[in-house]
């Protein structure tokens, strides 16, 4: 039998797109915010387009489904990929129009982006390389290349060793976090052509 990824719909992900990305790649979608049909899903997808608290209090007001996750993927050990805020929302808390909690899955706090470089522009948009860290290889998701980024606010982690990737936007910023079976994009990969349906491939395949 094909695996289930369960896209999780909360109303604050691009959906349609994240959607057809992954079947592109062969994958079998569910799009849901049943917290039984996420008990049951081989992998979870977690996507997120707007701010960190509308997204939070969206997850939160899906009765069951942050629960449902939490013991999918850290008892089942079922493996998650979250994209642009949905790894963002990964976070302890995040500071966008105030200070909201997050998931706590990966410790740190997204913040506004404030470049070393003051002629750089917020927010950061466009085409822009992902750099993996040496110590990242066990990750095989994320691999070097160039990804399409969306935002104002970057993930800050606690701990180096759960940045897997970096980018380089008049200073560095987290272009993807991870630890055992999670992994987060800050870039999006159904906007990132052959470099993020390959990301999405790796995902599909991948046996933390």
């Amino acid at each position: 039998m094909a695996e289930i990824v369960a896209l999780v719909d909360y109303g604050a992900g691009n959906l349609h797109s994240v959607e057809n990305a992954l079947r592109k790649v062969g994958a079998t979608v569910k799009v849901t915010a049943d917290p039984d049909v996420l008990r049951a899903a081989d992998r979870i997808v977690l996507p997120g387009v707007g701010s960190f608290r509308a997204c939070a209090e969206g997850l939160r007001a899906e009765q069951g489904v942050i629960e449902a996750m939490h013991e999918r993927v850290f008892v089942g050990g079922a493996p998650f990929l979250g994209i642009c805020v949905g790894m963002q929302l990964l976070a302890a808390r995040g500071l966008e129009h105030g200070e909201t909690p997050g998931l706590g899955w990966i410790d740190g706090t997204v913040r506004l982006i404030e470049p070393i470089d003051t002629s750089v522009k917020v927010p950061h948009m466009g085409w822009n390389d992902v750099a993996p860290l040496p110590h990242a290889r066990r990750h095989e998701v994320v691999a070097e290349g160039e990804a399409y980024f969306l935002h104002s606010y970057h993930f800050k982690a606690r701990y180096r060793e759960d940045v897997l990737a970096m980018s380089d936007h008049g200073g560095g910023l987290v272009a993807a976090v991870g630890r055992d079976n999670v992994v987060g994009v800050q870039f999006h990969p159904e906007k990132s052509q052959a470099y993020g349906l390959d990301l999405l491939s790796k995902f599909l395949e991948w046996k933390p």
